[in-house]
């Protein structure tokens, strides 16, 4: 029953938009997005001096202000809770452990309502621009089809799959359902008053902030904490408090649920998914290993990347090694710019190698990661990646190379992967045989 909750709409554009529609454009250019099969002004140059770091252009790039907390509660400020949605706030207090510092009052909402609530959301907070340039990146990279927009994708997507949001912002709670909800709205309920008890308790303000400096591996690890735990707990609370004959009419209404549109692109629907599967799974280890303690400790410490979701026993000490993209637009010719930069984590590269690859193969060789970004370049239409990895031993990072030619030589995107070097392995992509010999000659 993985479903969209307004937390993980920060996740599934994977920046948090590290642009803002508010902000400022670069160099003073105009924030109206221009059509993606056209040539892209709004590519950022880089600064005068040459060559640097990825992580120089990312700051250029992540130009969104810091979130406004303390703007006050969304929801409904007086009368009373219906009593089947206090019911539910009193279990869910005592089997997280702890309770409800400040009065929380959900917004029971038809579908419709939900759905245009969070598509406003996108529409405001996640800018064009930045997603139209990283639409081409991952066009370039193979794992989006040609002309496929991140940003459109996810508003097709929310238009079906939202059934409940929690608003670290506004302390705004909103479900589909009534004020005697069913089932599955009862359960739905619990999945976000557990997002609310959390940030009172834990203030998840914080992963606000890693969307906003374009953290992205951060980001992810983060959320996958969230969604996990509120997933977590929503199925305690169904086993623990829905008669079975509620549980049986929860499964019907779950099965009734729509898919995600057919037309969504399998990375994106993928990686929507991911927090809530993944992080479900990493909850669920950490609590049979400690308990509840256990778990609030991860709020304090927050994993700090999807590698350490994936694999429990590797969190908190097994963090990222640094990888570094240097500015090699001038090796590849004239008035190329810097258009995206992402740090890219084990998940990431899981899941882009199972678009190809049997899902078990692409687990195996994404497995060994120890660190990765990729940096893209433009000029006009044209368009150059290269992403560069580490990873823990030189076997893992030659199991990875091999899995990469093979995920080249199955689609028809225009790559190479370069020579392994020890533990690194870098890939090329470009949108023509050209520009990519001109890009591996450079790297």
């Amino acid at each position: 029953m993985t479903k969209l909750t307004r937390g993980l709409v920060v996740a599934l554009l994977l920046a948090a938009a590290c642009t803002s529609n508010d902000a400022p454009a670069p160099d003073g250019e105009s924030p109206v997005s221009p059509s993606m099969d056209e040539p892209s002004p709004e590519e950022v140059p880089p600064p005068s001096g040459g060559r640097d770091s990825a992580l120089a252009a990312l700051e250029r790039l992540c130009t969104l202000p810091q979130p406004k907390f303390n703007q006050g509660n969304g929801a409904p400020a007086e009368g009373p809770t219906p009593p089947a949605i206090a019911d539910v706030m009193s279990q869910l207090e005592q089997i997280r452990g702890f309770g409800f510092s400040e009065r929380v009052v959900a917004e029971p909402k038809p579908p419709a309502e939900v759905a245009e609530g969070v598509r406003d959301y996108v529409e405001t907070t996640f800018p064009r621009r930045f997603y139209d340039r990283r639409s081409r990146a991952w066009q370039t990279i193979g794992v989006i089809p040609e002309g496929t927009s991140i940003r459109e994708e996810l508003l097709e997507y929310v238009s079906t799959q939202v059934i409940g949001y929690y608003d670290t912002i506004t302390g705004e709670l909103v479900f589909i359902g009534t004020s005697d909800p069913s089932p599955l709205e009862r359960v739905t309920l619990a999945h976000e008053l557990t997002h609310a008890i959390d940030d009172q308790r834990f203030g998840l303000e914080q992963i606000d902030l890693l969307g906003a400096q374009c953290r992205d591996e951060e980001l992810q690890a983060a959320l996958a904490v969230v969604e996990g735990n509120a997933t977590f707990f929503m199925l305690r609370w169904a086993q623990g408090f829905l008669s079975v004959e509620e549980q049986i009419e929860l499964s019907a209404e779950a099965a009734a649920q729509e898919p995600p549109p057919s037309t969504i692109a399998p990375f994106i629907d993928a990686i929507q998914q991911w927090p809530y599967l993944d992080g479900l799974r990493f909850i669920t280890q950490v609590e049979t290993a400690g308990g509840l303690d256990a778990v609030d400790s991860v709020f304090r410490e927050l994993p700090v990347s999807t590698e350490q979701i994936i694999h429990p026993e590797r969190y908190p000490d097994d963090v990222p090694t640094p990888v570094d993209v240097p500015d090699i637009s001038g090796a590849i010719g004239g008035g190329w710019k810097d258009l995206d930069v992402q740090s890219v984590g084990e998940m990431w590269l899981d899941l882009a190698l199972s678009l190809r690859i049997d899902d078990a193969d692409a687990a195996d060789a994404a497995a060994g990661w120890d660190g990765g970004i990729y940096r893209a370049w433009s000029h006009g239409r044209d368009v150059a990646v290269i992403l560069s990895t580490e990873w823990d031993a030189p076997e893992d990072a030659d199991e990875f190379a091999t899995a990469m030619e093979r995920w080249i030589a199955d689609g028809d995107q225009i790559a190479e992967v370069l020579p392994v070097d020890g533990t690194s392995v870098s890939v090329a992509f470009a949108t023509s045989d050209e520009i990519l010999v001109d890009l591996v000659e450079a790297a």
